[in-house]
């Protein structure tokens, strides 16, 4: 079973994602715990929990992936941006507990000039002050494509990252297809070598979702630039491959292509078409 959904807006609570979730053909999606530039979280109402939990029974939606903010950066060298970080982080490791068992991914910062091994250790600390034992939220550092002084380009840079967090039994990794290609590896040509480093560095059990994009420039361009699955540097058939592998069998798979809902549905039908095609011949 291919479980692939999109971004969702939140605006309007938790039911509501999952209604628009399942109208666009979606069996997992993902949603920002606030809007995508900071700020202020909605309030939760325990009423719109309890029917969005009935719903996704019904309708076989799980392994949902919600978003930090972009503008949250553990590593940064300014203390009130630390701060925001801290905070917000803690405050949305708190209201995922409404939804236990669900993932929680961020970008894992940019050093801004103070070098890597300071935004490593940066990050790991924000992480080591909010997580906690009892969490029932998996948290994943997600892949990046190496723009500016962003860390987490490398497999090592997110093992670093792993190995100085205490409860990293509580951390995974989310891939993101576009960061992953624009960061120098080939997952067009060499899929399955990119997922043996991947394994050997940080190991398989670590993945935990994926972020399906084309790449408008393509292999080692450091751009982070999301294209839509037809229209980047990446072959349909590279994307099926993607979606196929018997690796990342089983995890979300999330767009974040440039689209509107129709476009979303579209790419949803056409992904879940390819890969019953491939089933269907394999």
């Amino acid at each position: 079973m291919l479980r692939i959904g999109c971004h969702i807006s939140s605006s309007g609570g938790y039911l509501a994602m999952g209604e628009r979730a399942a109208a666009l053909g979606a069996n997992t999606f993902a949603f920002f715990t606030r809007n995508p530039r900071g700020g202020s979280a909605k309030a939760i109402e325990e009423s719109d929990i309890a029917a969005f939990h009935a719903f996704c029974a019904e309708h076989g939606i799980d392994k949902i992936v919600a978003h930090a903010p972009y503008t949250l950066n553990p590593c940064a060298e300014k203390p009130n941006v630390r701060e925001f970080a801290h905070t917000v982080f803690a405050d949305d490791l708190q209201r995922m507990e409404h939804t236990p068992g669900q993932y929680y991914n961020f970008h894992p910062g940019s050093h801004v000039g103070q070098g890597v091994e300071t935004g490593i250790a940066k990050t790991a600390e924000v992480l080591n002050e909010v997580l906690f034992p009892d969490m029932h939220t998996t948290v994943l550092l997600e892949t990046m494509a190496g723009k500016g002084s962003e860390i987490g380009a490398t497999f090592e840079q997110l093992r670093e990252i792993l190995d100085r967090v205490t409860l990293n039994e509580h951390m995974g990794v989310c891939l993101d297809t576009c960061h992953v290609l624009d960061g120098g590896y080939d997952i067009v040509n060499d899929l399955d070598g990119v997922l043996t480093e991947f394994d050997k560095t940080i190991g398989l059990s670590r993945l935990k979702a994926v972020h399906l994009n084309n790449s408008m420039y393509g292999l080692s361009s450091h751009k982070d630039r999301h294209a839509k699955i037809v229209d980047g540097q990446m072959p349909l058939e590279a994307i099926v491959r993607v979606i196929r592998h018997p690796a990342l069998r089983g995890l979300p798979f999330i767009l974040e292509t440039p689209n509107d809902e129709a476009g979303y549905a579209a790419e949803i039908a056409l992904l879940r078409e390819l890969y019953a095609s491939e089933e269907t011949h394999a």
